[in-house]
């Protein structure tokens, strides 16, 4: 069993496990960047919205704090060869909702479609229930805005069937 400090409060008034968090690079990291990364952590400083954690002496974004808006900030602030300044900064994943998701369980929620910026979750109806979410993957962008917003983190990053330089 845990040890009591470790569980978090979600955790143990759900009775759920908190779910380990998977490394996420920031986007427009080249290929192979982990051999190039310094772990200086000047992306994380750089990051606008505070989501680049030092994970392991490297960078991984943590949406349960917030969104990436593809500013570029931590290519700019990087000072090794990690990111492909050339190309637009963009994800290799979308996002996946789980069936725990508030909707698909009879209680009214549209959270994640109110959270996204490219109106990517939409929303269908269905006999005897509130509406249900429906994922455009060609316009998820995988920033994570609708996983900060989920009351139950029933939305989580998955991999996406295009390729990196979709944006």
């Amino acid at each position: 069993m845990a040890h009591p400090a470790s569980i978090s409060r979600r955790s143990f008034l759900t009775g759920r496990a908190a779910q380990p968090v998977p490394d996420i690079a920031p986007p427009g990291v080249v290929e192979g960047w982990t051999a190039a990364c310094s772990g200086c952590g000047a992306c994380a400083g750089a990051c606008p919205t505070g989501i680049i954690l030092m994970r392991d002496g490297r960078p991984s974004l943590d949406f349960s704090a917030g969104e990436c808006l593809f500013c570029g900030d931590c290519a700019e602030a990087c000072p090794e060869p990690v990111f492909d300044r050339a190309a637009k900064p963009a994800f290799t994943h979308v996002v996946a909702v789980s069936d725990t998701c508030l909707a698909r369980n009879g209680v009214s929620c549209m959270s994640c479609r109110d959270a996204c910026p490219e109106a990517a979750i939409s929303f269908r109806p269905r006999v005897g229930g509130p509406f249900v979410p429906v994922l455009a993957e060609d316009s998820c962008t995988g920033c994570g805005a609708c996983i900060a917003t989920c009351p139950v983190r029933a939305i989580a990053v998955a991999p996406g069937s295009r390729e990196a330089g979709h944006g």
